[in-house]
């Protein structure tokens, strides 16, 4: 990996999004869409949008971000392109890295509108600071990033690309925490959440809508989310491919 080749890489990603306005909309506006209608289910009840707001502010970017990010790296091979880049001088490395940067850029905006909406606008009641709430929306747009990079290796078109969302991401969002409790779960399930990184996301939102001060418990859940997007991108730059089959 260079640094020159993957900041040449995350440009060209760039530039193609700029071109591509619905899934700029998709990743940066549905997060908000979503969160201001959530709101006003619970016009009735703002207690109830406390407690479920800031964990939906940490899924929903996680969500469209694994969705744009899987189609997107799709269609990238599915047209040769990705052929092409690899039969440069550019490793894979480069290439995950330069993706992973050009859309966690976009992360940054999106988790930024989002946040300072919850709290601006919507009156999400937050007990400590909005910065580390914009943090770990950040770290779950970019494990949602990293999540879609890694599957997009193993679909053969865009249809079967948004078909790993019921298998990658639905399990994960049904045992995260955020319907029930997760010691409230069955034992089989409850250890099951505890390897998925989707629980600890859900879990950091709840540390900051809890607790005034930064605790040992929001560094964990960060630390967590954070290193599985790492580890997810090493393995989305193991299993790449040059063509679809």
């Amino acid at each position: 990996m260079t640094a020159a080749r993957t900041l040449a890489t995350a440009a060209r990603v760039l530039r193609q999004l700029r071109h591509d306005p619905r899934s700029i909309a998709l990743m940066v506006l549905v997060p908000c869409v979503l969160l201001l209608l959530l709101r006003y289910v619970f016009d009735g009840s703002p207690r109830t949008f406390d407690s479920v707001g800031a964990s939906l502010l940490g899924i929903f970017p996680l969500v469209t971000m694994f969705l744009v990010t899987s189609i997107a790296t799709l269609r990238e091979r599915t047209s040769g392109t990705l052929e092409r880049l690899l039969a440069m001088p550019l490793g894979k490395g480069d290439l995950i890295a330069g993706y992973a940067l050009a859309f966690g850029l976009l992360a940054v905006v999106q988790s930024a509108l989002a946040t300072g909406l919850a709290v601006g606008v919507l009156g999400l009641d937050v007990t400590g600071s909005v910065w580390p709430l914009l943090l770990i929306a950040l770290l779950d747009a970019l494990l949602g990033t990293a999540l879609g990079l890694f599957v997009s290796a193993f679909a053969a078109s865009e249809f079967q690309a948004v078909q790993f969302m019921p298998a990658v991401i639905f399990p994960q969002l049904l045992l995260c925490g955020l319907l029930t409790p997760r010691p409230a779960m069955q034992p089989v399930l409850e250890a099951l959440s505890n390897v998925l990184p989707m629980s600890y996301a859900v879990d950091g939102m709840n540390e900051v809508l809890r607790h005034p001060d930064i605790t040992g418990t929001l560094v964990r859940d960060a630390l967590i989310v954070g290193g599985c997007a790492v580890l997810v991108l090493a393995l989305g730059a193991a299993t790449l491919r040059r063509r679809t089959a």
